[in-house]
Formats: structure tokens, sequence, C-alpha cells
């Protein structure tokens, strides 16, 4: 497997050691860099204690689970040649991608942020995300604006 790049499917990851959920450990394993593991679920756990401590009624699960599930797009553009010409086709997103596309949407948005924490950062994205705004919620409705705006190009999508 030397050079080989492969990811972890469900059976092989390991819920998290504080939950016993694993989207959080494929959250902290996305979060993570280096291969700074601790670092990582440190990070993650400072800010579920933020999002736990600020959001009385819900437990952090989940509201860190429908943040999740409010960022993930159902639909996206892809490029399609025909032609000669690119077309930005809109189609359906699978369940796999959807969960990636969100973890990575949320991860950008608290990496672009600058200045406080990064756990900060990540419980007001999280918290934001679970009232369904904030920078990650953008990203997902201009996706879906963009798809919305190229159906004339839907016949495409084969």
């Amino acid at each position: 497997m030397a050079g080989k790049h492969f990811t972890l499917s469900n059976e092989q990851l390991k819920p998290d050691p504080r939950y016993g959920n694993k989207l959080m450990s494929k959250f902290i394993n996305c979060l993570m860099w280096g291969g700074k593991k601790s670092v990582a679920q440190s990070v993650f756990y400072d800010a579920m204690d933020i999002v736990a401590s600020k959001i009385k009624d819900t437990p952090p699960v989940e509201v860190f689970e429908m943040a999740v599930n409010n960022v993930k797009p159902t639909i996206e553009v892809r490029s399609k040649r025909v032609g000669g010409q690119n077309y930005q086709v809109p189609m359906q997103v699978n369940r796999k991608r959807q969960q990636s596309l969100a973890i990575r949407w949320i991860l950008d948005a608290v990496r672009a942020g600058k200045g406080s924490p990064t756990s900060e950062r990540l419980a007001n994205e999280l918290m934001a995300a679970f009232k369904k705004e904030g920078t990650a919620i953008q990203t997902r409705t201009n996706v879906h604006r963009m798809a919305d705006a190229n159906k004339a190009f839907a016949h495409f999508a084969w």
C-alpha cells in the first residue's frame, strides 16, 4: 500500500473517546494537521464544551450532528464537456460526498477566521450552522443557487 492514498471506511473508523460517535471521530480526523490527533481532539472537545455552555437545552452531540446535517448540500454543479464547450451541470450529491463536503466547508470557515482560538471559532461556526446561518451555510446556499441557475443544462447529466 506504499504510496497509495485511501480513506477509512466507517467500519474501520473507531468512535471518538468522549461521545462514542463515529461522525465526531471523522470530524476530528479532518481537523487534524500533521498527524497531531491529541491537539485536534483537545480543540474539538474544547469547542464542544463551549457549545454545551452556550446552548443549554440541546446536548452538544445533537448540536454537532444538526450543524453537519444543515450544511450538507443536496445538489451541486459539475463541469461537463459537451461539443467543445464546458457546461456547469447540476447533479445530485451522494450521501458520502454530502458528509465530506459539509465537514470540509465547516473546517474551511473555521480556518478562514483569524484572531480567536480555533476551538472558539469552531464552536461559533457549529452553533451558527445549527441555527442555519454562518459561513458554511452560506457556501451551501451559493452551491444550491448556482445549481438552480444552471438548471437549463440538467439534460446533460448522464
